[in-house]
């Protein structure tokens, strides 16, 4: 079974097809895995809710079709009965989700999302939710009401936010696959601390019906895997237009896994790579500029073409942004009142009103994080601020899309590290938000402007995973699949193997869990 939960996604639908491997006991072998590492005292703490019945009960299904043989067998999807899990801020029927907020605590959805719909029909058995930071407001999971995410790197440390917890369980070897969302960096940046690959897909790539929504001009649901090939697939499954969401591309979805594919040979001949030289130096710990360094060398000798170029308005990405999506926040957690949407809580004293009633609701449902970025946005879009907060930010954002279209006139894609530092420890930052929001910095820009981002692990410093970027232009999500997998192929060629498998052991003994 340790041999199951090691395999990549793509690894482990070769052996369900092969019948070396039932889905049943991959489901299984990951259920345990979640069992003795999750839980307990200094346990993982990356799902909020484990989906043990339904999960097996597809798996069963899909063991019977293939069983069966004929034209069912032949028409599943390459992924099907391979185990995900999925980010709780995405609506699922029959399974709680939260958003990790004790507003929505125990609320169980009457639809699914698109995402979700898609991933039942390939017959991709559940594993259940990940934890995340609040509404998805944060850059270490340490904003969640049910506790902090740890990294299986070093359990002392952060997993990366908001998506920490879909993240961790990839890390960890308790999902070979797992659904997150991005907002400033959400999947990236926790792909990059934890050794794991993440994708932002095109903003409207891939829908957000069903998503809860944070800012919803820079949300975007993606995958989080071990390999670039497995995000490929994943992403192929989920992307594609939803009517039901009204910023959806109308347009097919890219040929991703063949591009993944044809970069898997290390070759990067032809491939223009630009070096954003706003997004290195000074900020950026020694070790993660050295990383980045070394793979850099590594797309020169595989024949690429490193050029440098510059954005100069991506000093203000990050001023712009913490404008923007804390007014967009504020509008969208309007609804949560408990009148409409959420829990319920009376006021203690005092006459029985609409508004003592709302106030004693936000008070108790929504922590510290959400309420400062509320309140945030909330001044920035009042009378009077309007223009010189939001709508400046809003031209700021126009600025950086120019710089980008600049960019990739001189470049077929963009790198950078995916984040300054390496994992900080628990507690480090949490009374420091300027700080927190620091770590977003390279990954910002992406959504600002709607373009598709990947991470790929690029090294290690100080024993903890260093991540590089790849940004590339609108709609061209294959050109990140092409550049992510022979990157990972040049870096694999000199480690000897996959970074993730470098990472330490984990137990019951060492998380306190129940083996």
């Amino acid at each position: 079974m340790n041999e199951i939960i090691h395999l990549s996604a793509t690894e482990l639908a070769a052996k369900l097809r092969a019948g070396e491997v039932t889905s049943v006991q991959a489901v299984q072998a990951h259920l345990d895995r979640i069992a003795e590492v999750d839980g307990g005292d200094r346990g993982i703490n990356a799902f909020l809710h484990v989906n043990t019945e339904e999960a097996l009960a597809v798996a069963a299904e899909v063991d019977a079709i293939r069983a069966a043989g004929g034209a069912d067998a032949q028409a599943l999807h390459p992924f099907a009965g391979v185990p995900i899990a999925i980010k709780d801020l995405i609506v699922t029927k029959g399974q709680p989700t939260t958003a990790a907020s004790k507003m929505l605590e125990g609320w169980m959805s009457p639809y699914d999302a698109t995402v979700i719909q898609k991933v039942r029909a390939a017959k991709l058995p559940m594993l259940g939710k990940t934890n995340l930071d609040e509404f998805a407001m944060g850059s270490s999971t340490e904003h969640s009401a049910y506790g902090p995410t740890r990294n299986p790197w070093d359990l002392d440390r952060i997993p990366g936010g908001s998506g920490g917890g879909s993240a961790a369980a990839v890390a960890a070897f308790e999902a070979p696959l797992a659904l997150g969302t991005d907002t400033g960096g959400s999947i990236r940046q926790p792909g990059a601390v934890t050794g794991t690959v993440g994708v932002k897909p095109t903003y409207g790539g891939v829908s957000r019906y069903g998503a809860i929504a944070m800012a919803s001009s820079l949300d975007q649901i993606g995958p989080v895997t071990r390999t670039v090939l497995d995000s490929a697939y994943l992403h192929e499954l989920i992307g594609g237009h939803d009517p039901a969401d009204s910023t959806s591309l109308n347009e097919p979805v890219p040929a991703l896994v063949e591009a993944a594919e044809l970069g898997a040979s290390g070759d990067m001949a032809g491939v223009r790579v630009g070096v954003i030289k706003e997004l290195q130096g000074e900020g950026y710990e020694a070790g993660v500029q050295a990383r980045f360094d070394e793979s850099l060398e590594a797309l020169r000798a595989a024949g690429a073409e490193i050029v440098e170029v510059s954005c100069p308005n991506f000093k203000y990405a990050l001023g712009a942004y913490y404008l923007i999506m804390p007014s967009e926040v504020s509008s969208n957690l309007a609804k949560f009142d408990g009148v409409r949407f959420g829990t319920r809580v009376l006021p203690t004293e005092g006459p029985l009103t609409i508004e003592r009633v709302m106030g004693a609701t936000r008070a108790a449902g929504f922590g510290d994080e959400v309420k400062r970025r509320i309140i945030l946005g909330t001044y920035a879009l009042s009378a009077g601020y309007y223009d010189a907060y939001y709508g400046s930010a809003q031209k700021v954002r126009t600025l950086i899309q120019r710089d980008f279209d600049a960019a990739f006139a001189q470049a077929d894609v963009l790198i950078s590290p995916t984040s300054p530092t390496v994992a900080f420890e628990l507690g480090s930052k949490t009374d420091d938000p300027l700080a927190m929001y620091l770590n977003d910095v390279a990954t910002i820009p992406a959504n600002m402007a709607g373009i598709p981002g990947i991470t790929v692990p690029g090294g290690l410093s100080e024993g903890l995973p260093v991540g590089i970027q790849f940004l590339a232009p609108a709609r061209e999500d294959a050109r990140l699949y092409r550049a992510g997998a022979a990157l990972e192929k040049l870096l694999e060629d000199k480690w000897g193997g996959r970074l993730i498998d470098q990472a330490p052991e984990l137990s019951a003994a060492t998380t306190g869990g129940v083996a």
